[in-house]
């Protein structure tokens, strides 16, 4: 199926967000003082092969093994630009003050920048008429129409695959030591901005050096999660969900 889009500047996009950053561009905008944060979530690591799986491949590649008590994981980081209300760089216009220097994602949006997720219009900010008939074609059974946009995504899903041990050095140095299950929700980890470009830039320099292999909890919103985790030997915590903890489904307990 065709997608047709041609951006209206509503400026929706450019509120309340939580915009994913690779490395580069983290040390960027947290440099500029503005805030990143660590999503960081987890999933039991049954094997040490890559899956065939295209979106466990893609999951796979972003991350890095780790143990949590005596179970094996794989840990995902996510290293997103924090802003409540306007983006920082978002002018009085609707225009971006960033537009040179602005992330990839803002490049590529509305096009998703994982191989295995569909765009679905329902899920975007972008009103009705961004998507009218008349507007210039985004996607052609759901590959990019713009060869630029479709190097933006192989770039950025390139970034994400060879940050992962720079995010893993990262972690350790600013005592990032829990995630949540996969599918399940994100710990959120909010460092200053000086200390994550400082650990970022020190993992970077040092890597290899940097010990990655410590262990981490896994945290849950739900009673029944923290049994399961127990029971597979894992090293489970309970918290609500809030300021350190994004749920996907309700808090139990």
């Amino acid at each position: 199926m065709d997608i047709r889009f041609d951006c209206t500047q509503c400026g929706r996009c450019c509120h309340d967000l939580r915009l994913p950053l690779s490395v580069d561009e983290a040390i960027v905008w947290a440099g500029r003082g503005h805030d990143v944060q660590l999503l960081c979530d987890a999933l039991p690591s049954l094997s040490a092969d890559p899956p065939e799986d295209i979106a466990a491949r893609f999951r796979h590649d972003r991350s890095f093994p780790a143990l949590s008590g005596g179970l094996p994981i794989r840990v995902a980081v996510i290293l997103v630009a924090r802003h409540e209300g306007a983006c920082p760089h978002l002018l009085a216009d609707m225009r971006c003050g960033n537009y040179a220097d602005r992330p990839r994602v803002c490049r590529i949006y509305p096009a998703e920048i994982a191989p295995h997720v569909p765009l679905r219009i329902e899920n975007k900010l972008c009103p009705p008429e961004a998507w009218a008939d008349d507007r210039p074609l985004l996607l052609c059974d759901g590959v990019a129409a713009d060869d630029d946009v479709r190097k933006l995504i192989a770039a950025h899903q390139a970034a994400t695959q060879g940050d992962a041990p720079v995010k893993a050095g990262a972690a350790m140095l600013l005592g990032t030591r829990s995630a949540a299950l996969w599918n399940e929700g994100y710990a959120v980890h909010a460092p200053s901005p000086d200390d994550l470009v400082a650990a970022l830039r020190e993992a970077r320099a040092t890597m290899g050096e940097v010990d990655t292999g410590g262990r981490w909890s896994v945290v849950s919103n739900r009673t029944s999660t923290l049994a399961m985790l127990r029971d597979a030997d894992a090293e489970g915590r309970l918290c609500a969900s809030g300021a350190g903890y994004i749920g996907f489904f309700a808090d139990e307990g």
